[in-house]
Formats: structure tokens, C-alpha cells, sequence
């Protein structure tokens, strides 16, 4: 075991590495601890979304756009290519001619905060995206979307902060005293510090928990089709119009909206669904058998192409859809940096900056007073 950490960040998902590394910067010695390996939950099932389009105006959408400044950052830091930063840009699409009223108008706000939305009439679709289908009422184009591999990015940034990583290793206790936490109890021995992040996903409530303090984040399930390798066909990240309130719905049950978009390998990513079920593995035919027919909705020349596999995560689900990120009232040395469902890739920069600064006892860039565990029901 190690000794000496001044933080201990539990979780080696995207979040943890972005909170180990800036804390590091900060000139904090730092252990990370998971129970599997690098990017083994979450993040190892994302698609690697940085994504401002689906946002509007508020809290998560400021945390966004640092973040987005953060990767552009990180990228030249780490090295764009190695990571596979990719600033492609993002394209939403209507079907019918409400659903692209519903984006302009939600663009328009958006644009009032800061982001950069283009309209896209139907008939200029395809300088876009070429192979589209033909009878959509036209789209937004949002040009600070990116994506990255969020495996590779996770483990570059890790090898980059220099901290110490304890990978299989599970923990099983928070240690207080008069003054707060004292340590991190694992099933390999005792981690004394008197900081802890715990940036556990879909697990944070748990962690939470071994502290006496609990937070409701729960598992939301979502899958990927990936194709056969092709050859280059989609430019952008392309979703259909619906994606963005599917995001914001609460309901547990399916809910499949389309999201297209090419690989470096040739292949193409198509998801996206959501639905709470617990930590259910299965693989059900329907939600699969939804993605295939929304994409081929989208672009018709996919109906022709076979998927050679699809994967299954675990997104970390917060009641209000927004993260929380902050200092835990209850528990002195406690912080969180959790919740973030299915933008956790995006917004692991600017969480881990901001926790960072909390860590070091300077001010956030970004107001973390919306993502505080406070706001919960959580008998604060």
C-alpha cells in the first residue's frame, strides 16, 4: 500500500483521472483507488461524447463549456492523436417541420450563453452529411463538439499526473474522527488521509454511504451497436431532435433516440438508449433492434451494413440530471464528483479543475453551487 497521500480520489473512470491529475498539478500528492482497472466501468462503455449542443442555458451547460476549453487544453497537452481528440463538430436533425422549430428555438437560447449554432435549412443537409436521408426538415450545427477515446484519454491523462494507482482494489470503509476523514479503508490495508474525492459513478452512492452519508445516484442503463468497418461516411456527431429531452426525462423506462457517428477505426458508433433497471446485464432485443432502426432512419445507406457487436454501461443518475460536485457538509474532507449520467466524458476537465481548487482551498472558475450535494434530499 502506499502512504502519504494528501487525497485519496476513489474511482480511475474519467472523473477520478480528471480530479488525480489536476490535484496533482495543484502539487498534491495523490493516490487513485478502483475496484477494477482504469476506465473499466463507465467510461469504458462510452462513446466519448464532449458534447455543448445537448445543454440549455444553466449550470451544466457553463461547467460544459469550460470543459470544452479544458479538452482543447488537454489535447495539446497529452497529444490530440493519442488520445483520438476529435474536434468533428456536432449536427441535430429534425424529421418533421415542429421538431425543427423546437431546434431553432432551442438553439437560440443556447446561443445567448455562448454557444456557437448554425441553422441548417433541409436543402443544405447535405454539404453536412452527404449520405443523410433526404426527407428531413433540416438541422443545427453546433462546431464545438467534439469527441475522444475516453479509454485512451483516461489512461494517458493518468500516466501524465505521475500519482499512485491501486487498481483491484476495493474500498470498504471512511474512517472519521473528531476532525473528519482520516483514511481510506481497502480490502489491501489502510490509505491515511484527511482527503477523499470520491468519484465512484454508478458507485458513489455506496461510497458515500461507508461515510454516513448518503447520496441517491443510481445506474441508468445504455447500449452501442458498432458496425463493420467502413469506409468514411459520417463527419459529424448526428442525432436526432428528440436526444436532447430523452437526456432530461426522468422516466425509467426505454427510451432510444438516434446518434450517429464514424470512428477513426472505420466503424460507426450508433446509440443512444437509457433506462433505469438497476445493474441488469442483460441484452435486451428490443432496445438493441430501436438503435439499428433509428440510425438506418437517419442514414438510409446503413440498412445494407451488419453490427459486429454492442456494449452495455452504467450511467450514473442524479434525480435533477445535473452532477454533484462540491465539499460534503456532513463530512469534513469529504468531496464528490459524481452523478454526471451519460456526460461524464465531457465534463471530467472542468470537474476535476473544480475539485481541485476546492482540494487547495482557491475558488472554482465555474459556480459549483447548483452541483452541490446539498441541493439533494439527502438529509443534509
Amino acid at each position: 500500500m502506499t502512504a502519504g497521500a494528501d487525497v485519496v480520489v476513489i474511482g480511475a473512470g474519467m472523473t477520478g483521472v480528471a480530479c488525480a491529475y489536476y490535484a496533482a498539478r495543484a502539487g498534491l500528492r495523490v493516490t487513485v483507488v478502483d475496484r477494477g482497472g482504469v476506465a473499466a466501468g463507465t467510461t469504458g462503455a462510452g462513446e466519448g461524447n464532449i458534447l455543448v449542443s445537448d445543454k440549455p442555458p444553466g449550470p451544466e451547460l457553463a461547467l460544459a463549456r469550460h470543459s470544452a476549453e479544458l479538452w482543447r487544453e488537454l489535447g495539446d497537452a497529452v497529444g490530440g492523436a493519442a488520445i483520438e481528440l476529435e474536434r468533428k463538430g456536432g449536427l441535430a436533425v429534425a424529421a418533421t417541420p415542429a421538431e425543427h422549430d423546437a431546434l431553432r428555438a432551442f438553439a437560440a437560447g443556447q446561443r445567448t450563453a455562448g454557444v456557437q449554432a448554425c441553422e441548417v435549412a433541409a436543402h443544405d443537409l447535405p454539404d453536412y452529411e452527404p449520405h443523410l436521408a433526404s426527407d428531413l426538415a433540416g438541422g443545427v450545427h453546433y462546431p464545438q463538439d467534439m469527441q475522444v477515446h475516453p479509454m485512451l484519454a483516461a489512461a494517458h491523462l493518468l500516466r501524465a499526473a505521475r500519482v499512485a494507482v491501486l487498481t483491484g482494489t476495493r474500498v470498504v470503509g471512511l474512517p472519521r474522527d473528531a476532525a473528519g476523514i482520516r483514511g481510506v479503508q481497502t480490502d489491501r490495508g489502510l490509505l491515511p488521509t484527511r482527503l477523499v474525492v470520491n468519484a465512484a459513478g454508478v458507485w458513489a452512492g455506496e461510497v458515500a454511504s461507508l461515510a454516513d452519508a448518503p447520496l441517491p445516484i443510481l445506474p441508468r442503463r445504455g447500449f452501442v451497436l458498432v458496425t463493420e468497418p467502413l469506409p468514411a461516411l459520417i463527419r459529424h456527431k448526428v442525432y436526432a431532435a428528440d436526444y436532447v429531452a430523452n437526456v432530461g426525462r426522468g422516466s425509467a423506462d426505454l427510451r432510444v433516440s438516434p446518434v450517429v457517428e464514424g470512428t477513426r477505426a472505420g466503424t460507426v458508433l450508433i446509440g443512444s438508449t437509457r433506462e433505469r433497471v438497476g445493474f441488469d446485464p442483460a441484452f435486451p432485443l428490443r432496445a438493441l433492434r430501436g438503435l439499428a432502426a433509428g440510425a438506418v432512419r437517419l442514414f438510409p445507406v446503413l440498412a445494407s451494413v451488419s453490427a459486429i457487436r454492442a456494449y452495455r454501461g452504467f450511467r450514473p443518475y442524479s434525480p435533477d440530471h445535473l452532477p454533484v460536485i462540491g465539499a460534503d457538509p456532513r463530512v469534513p474532507g469529504l468531496h464528490h464528483a459524481a452523478g454526471h449520467e451519460g456526460a461524464g466524458i465531457g465534463l471530467a476537465p472542468a470537474t476535476g479543475h473544480a475539485v481541485a481548487a476546492l482540494l487547495i482551498g482557491r475558488p472554482p472558475r465555474v459556480d459549483l453551487r447548483p452541483f452541490a450535494p446539498e441541493r439533494l434530499d439527502v438529509h443534509l
